[in-house]
């Protein structure tokens, strides 16, 4: 007896010998921090102050300091930020989804501003303003020099200040000057929800932005009443948001108090569990969430639960990889720091980052996660599911781009000045689920495009370039130069039919194009919804009960 507490004696003498060790330990690195902090703050500042007391030229301060904030920080992750009080306004838009503005979005081309699209319901709309239009001026201020960002900080402002914008219009020999009352908007985070064929509920969300959460259980219980045979959930594009919104729409389908995600980070009191809080909605209802390369964040948060707790089958491409979560710190004189505080985890355990920002390649760029390095995790039904790379559906969609025609004639903005043209000529089409193309529209095209440059380099010629090059590289070119202008005049054959040949794809981005002019982005959506291959598989899942299960292992559990 007596050894025994005599060897707890010893335990407890060397446990705390090693705590007063550990602590003294943190101690001393805290004040190395500290003082590492402190040395560099004042080299900062003295090289500051000498800058400005001897450059040569008169320098800006504010520039320069964010400037120089936005370049270190760029060395961690491009999730962590300065914000300064000139752009709070884009803060509170990502997490509100409102601004005050006009509603519109620009784009540059070579020296024009062209105004891109335009929000239903928007100023911009009620003052006349039109997709297309070119923008001269702003408040008399010439654009020529400005970035797109810039521009649109000169759009912005507060709710009911006026901006004046002068703007040049096809067709319209003078410009015309319209006064646009800036307002408060709000992007609807769920443009469009409905019934697919009577038989199938659908909900489109855009981001995890305020009320998220609210809108979809509101959308959901409204689309319940035609008694849907499943739910196809869309989060394709939808980049993120609030995790709070992420987690109240899981608990929509998922039952009360199950764990959705934790976040874990160097602080202990940024690690937290997150779980739902109410009585599901519907915990029977088949579900399919939609997804793309562009689902990020809260998108992936909501998609990675419900495939770990096999709650519905997750349908599309691999989402993006963001398993970083960020916290807005207020700084001195109105502006905000966006810092990077933790990594989060979904039920089964993992971590979907896709990029490790801790290391980097020889040319400084963050690297993705190796693949000897993922680790397999299971589902509530035991389906195996991986860490990293974001995550990968449960039904995999390839992704389906463009031909190079069409690409053509995106880049080279035909379509975009067809549609203009049009929308000036046209003051109303069909409503956008009875719209189509029709082949007098399509004449019409074809004779707006045909004295127009389509020169373009094919993906095939790019690879003859190549070929060419390192044929003449090896000196091998006298002998097959007679191959490589066969190659040539057989794919400038193939070129001269690749209109025709891709008329289908070009006729639906022409018809997505002209929807938008008239019917913005609700229209948009609808327009498309029976032509979108995602959809059309979505719908055959949950008409099949038994492929459902299946996807699911649910067999192994009934």
């Amino acid at each position: 007896m007596y050894k025994i507490k005599n060897m707890r004696r010893t335990i407890t003498l060397y446990f705390s010998i090693s705590l007063l060790l550990l602590s003294h330990l943190v101690m001393a690195q805290n004040k190395s921090q500290a003082f590492e902090i402190s040395k560099n703050l004042d080299i900062y500042a003295t090289l500051f102050k000498e800058l400005n007391n001897n450059y040569v030229d008169e320098i800006n301060p504010g520039d320069l300091n964010t400037k120089a904030l936005e370049a270190m920080l760029s060395s961690l992750d491009p999730y962590t930020l300065y914000i300064p009080e000139s752009k709070i306004e884009d803060m509170k838009f990502l997490t509100t989804g409102e601004y005050g503005g006009i509603g519109i979005s620009v784009v540059k081309r070579e020296n024009q501003v062209i105004i891109a699209s335009l929000e239903g319901s928007s100023p911009a709309v009620e003052s006349g303003l039109l997709t297309g239009d070119e923008i001269l001026s702003i408040d008399d201020k010439d654009l020529s020099e400005l970035s797109d960002e810039e521009i649109s900080m000169l759009l912005k402002g507060q709710p009911g200040t006026p901006t004046k914008i002068l703007i040049k219009r096809w067709g319209v020999e003078s410009t015309i000057e319209k006064e646009v009352l800036r307002r408060n908007l709000s992007v609807d985070n769920i443009p469009y929800y409905g019934m697919l064929d009577s038989a199938y509920a659908y909900i489109n969300l855009t981001s995890f932005t305020k009320e998220a959460a609210s809108k979809s259980a509101k959308a959901f219980v409204e689309l319940k009443k035609n008694n849907p045979e499943g739910l196809i959930f869309d989060l394709r594009g939808n980049g993120g948001g609030l995790i709070g919104e992420a987690v109240d729409i899981l608990n929509i389908f998922i039952e009360k108090d199950q764990e959705v995600v934790r976040t874990k980070g160097r602080l202990r009191e940024k690690n937290y569990v997150y779980k739902t809080r109410k009585a599901a909605l519907d915990l029977e209802i088949p579900v399919v969430f939609l997804v793309d390369r562009n689902s990020a964040s809260a998108s992936e948060i909501v998609s990675g639960a419900v495939q770990d707790l096999d709650r519905g089958v997750i349908l599309g491409e691999r989402t993006y990889g963001k398993g970083l979560v960020q916290s807005v710190l207020p700084l001195s004189f109105g502006s905000q720091f966006k810092v990077t505080i933790a990594k989060y985890y979904i039920p089964s355990g993992r971590c979907i980052q896709a990029i490790d920002y801790l290391h980097k390649d020889k040319n400084g760029d963050a690297i993705l996660v190796n693949d000897t390095l993922l680790e397999a995790f299971k589902t509530k039904n035991g389906r195996v599911v991986y860490d990293g790379r974001g995550i990968k559906p449960d039904v995999l969609l390839s992704p389906k781009d463009f031909s190079d025609i069409s690409s053509a004639l995106v880049d080279k903005f035909l379509i975009f000045d067809f549609c203009t043209q049009y929308r000036l000529t046209n003051d109303s089409i069909l409503p956008a689920d009875q719209f189509e193309v029709t082949e007098e529209v399509w004449n019409e095209f074809l004779s707006f495009i045909k004295d127009k440059d389509l020169s373009y380099k094919s993906d095939l010629e790019l690879k003859l370039d190549k070929m060419k090059e390192q044929i003449i590289a090896d000196s091998l070119y006298d002998d097959l130069e007679v191959i490589c202008t066969q190659i040539q005049e057989k794919i400038n054959q193939r070129k001269e039919n690749e209109i025709e040949e891709n008329k289908d794809e070009i006729m639906r981005i022409l018809k997505t194009d002209l929807v938008s002019r008239y019917y913005f982005t609700k229209g948009v959506i609808v327009a498309n919804l029976y032509a979108d291959r995602a959809i059309a598989k979505a719908i055959t899942i949950i008409s099949d009960q038994e492929e459902y299960n299946k996807i699911l292992n649910k067999e192994t559990n009934n």
